[in-house]
């Protein structure tokens, strides 16, 4: 397996608080210092929300990076963070929050629940649910 590029730019700073929160929960279930190093080559990333530019699903950590290349929303915090774990499935839930300012300039705060499926200590699937209406409201031009 090979370790993602660390000058490909889907390693943003603008979203570190993501990456952090992320990792936070995934402690001790991934290896990896960085989530892009806790994702399987061959993850799958499946998205609940509809954005501009984003797909519904996403079939490696390769097209994920390339889309994540290219956020704009600058993140400041994350946090609320709960864990739920379930050993059966080698899954663990994610539930936290993001707050930052959007690419078109707006107060930009969303809640997430990830689900994330865990196989030989790598991310091989992802699920994702979003608060749709807040981060549409953080894109809108008015």
């Amino acid at each position: 397996m090979t370790k993602p590029d660390r000058a490909h730019p889907a390693f943003r700073e603008n979203a570190k608080p993501f990456f952090d929160i992320v990792m936070q929960g995934l402690q001790g279930e991934v290896d990896g210092n960085h989530f892009w190093d806790a994702v399987d080559e061959k993850a799958v990333f499946e998205f609940s929300y509809r954005f501009p530019g984003l797909s519904e699903k996403l079939e490696s950590r390769a097209a994920y990076m390339e889309w994540f290349a290219a956020y704009d929303n600058v993140l400041d915090w994350a946090g609320n963070l709960n864990v739920y774990k379930d050993k059966e499935k080698n899954a663990v839930i994610l539930d936290y929050e993001v707050k930052g300012t959007s690419a078109a300039g707006k107060p930009y705060r969303n809640r997430f629940c990830s689900i994330v499926q865990i196989k030989d200590r790598k991310i091989v699937h992802w699920t994702d649910f979003a608060d749709t209406y807040s981060a549409f409201c953080s894109m809108s031009k008015e």
